[in-house]
């Protein structure tokens, strides 16, 4: 089978490999669709934190089970995706549920190669499947979770004012839960056409534009001069993540989806006479993937629409600088692998 191998930063090379053998209480995967997320593009750059190379990216994936070992209630030929977080079940962080930072973390695609391949192996612990989702919006549950795990991380509740600051997917699942969870939603980009998007197409009632505009003012003006009870960061870009103390409510949250390779730094007077909280957001649970199943069979929030850009499994080196420039316009990019 082939498969795309990261060999370094900025290199990409297609791969002649054997095909998976099926292991132990494991899966073995077709690959229909997979999802280019922001960190197979900071992985792609260099600027990743978690990554050695050559590393096999892809976490985001979807596609149809083609062998199971042992008893399962999923069948041969069903549409599946997976939870790509391997966690060791043992470790403090498994033994009271938060698998999604377990201490001996192996998160497919990045820790370990991933599904950027024709055919993968998996625990059958990780897969889940929703039948009445395309190929498309199974790929997209993953990242999804990730804004849905955020927001209840956050405890987000009616009519609060949810900052979220980077457009992204990411920051655009976030935005999409934040608004289930009943909160007034405010967007914060640098980026016009993705600030268009949350406009257009989520809707989102609160656009700023950081560049442009006064954020604090902005900010003040939407709040009734109270500020936002919870800020989630879902740029990663240091400072935007040291700006955004600022805009915390008096007993705010902050909220770290995003993630950088450097310190964070901030006024401790300001933090301390507001009694911030300051928490990271890594992962997802599956009671998150859960709840994204629920809100897409409920057809409040539509996957689909997130998708604008689209490569085939040989066109990746060739496109996939593409998605790097904010200029194209890029919201979220599928590599496709068809029969």
């Amino acid at each position: 089978m082939k498969t795309w191998i990261c060999k370094k930063p900025g290199e990409f090379v297609l791969e002649e490999v054997s095909k998976p053998v099926l292991q132990p209480e494991g899966a073995i995967l077709k690959i229909k669709r997979i999802g280019i997320c922001g960190t197979d593009l900071h992985a792609y750059e260099g600027t990743q934190p978690y990554f050695s190379y050559p590393r096999i990216l892809g976490h985001e994936l979807s596609g149809i089970l083609t062998e199971i070992d042992g008893v399962s209630d999923f069948k041969i030929g069903q549409k599946v995706s997976i939870i790509p977080y391997f966690h060791c079940g043992e470790c403090i962080a498994c033994r009271t549920g938060k698998t999604n930072c377990c201490a001996k973390m192996q998160v497919f695609g990045v820790h370990i190669d991933g599904g950027m391949a024709e055919y993968i192996s998996v625990p059958k612990s990780a897969l889940i499947s929703a039948e009445k989702l395309d190929f498309d919006a199974q790929a997209l549950v993953e990242p999804l979770a990730i804004g849905a795990h955020g927001i209840r991380r956050a405890g987000v509740t009616q009519g609060e004012y949810v900052l979220v600051i980077g457009a992204g997917p990411i920051g655009l699942g976030t935005m999409e839960f934040a608004r289930i969870a009943g909160a007034n939603v405010i967007a914060l980009d640098v980026n016009d056409s993705r600030l268009d998007f949350c406009r257009n197409n989520l809707k989102v009632p609160h656009i700023i534009n950081a560049l442009t505009d006064n954020v604090n003012e902005k900010l003040s003006e939407i709040t009734n001069g109270e500020m936002p009870t919870v800020v989630i960061d879902a740029t990663g870009n240091q400072k935007a993540i040291n700006n955004a103390f600022q805009y915390m409510a008096h007993g705010g949250r902050f909220v770290l989806i995003g993630l950088q390779k450097g310190e964070i730094s901030f006024s401790h007077p300001e933090f301390h006479k507001r009694e911030g909280t300051l928490m990271s957001s890594r992962n997802a649970t599956r009671e998150d993937f859960d709840h994204v199943l629920d809100c897409l069979a409920k057809n409040k929030i539509d996957p689909n629409s997130f998708i604008n850009f689209r490569m085939s499994f040989e066109e990746v080196s060739e496109k996939f600088d593409y998605c790097l420039n904010p200029e194209n316009g890029v919201i979220k990019a599928v590599i496709e692998i068809p029969d």
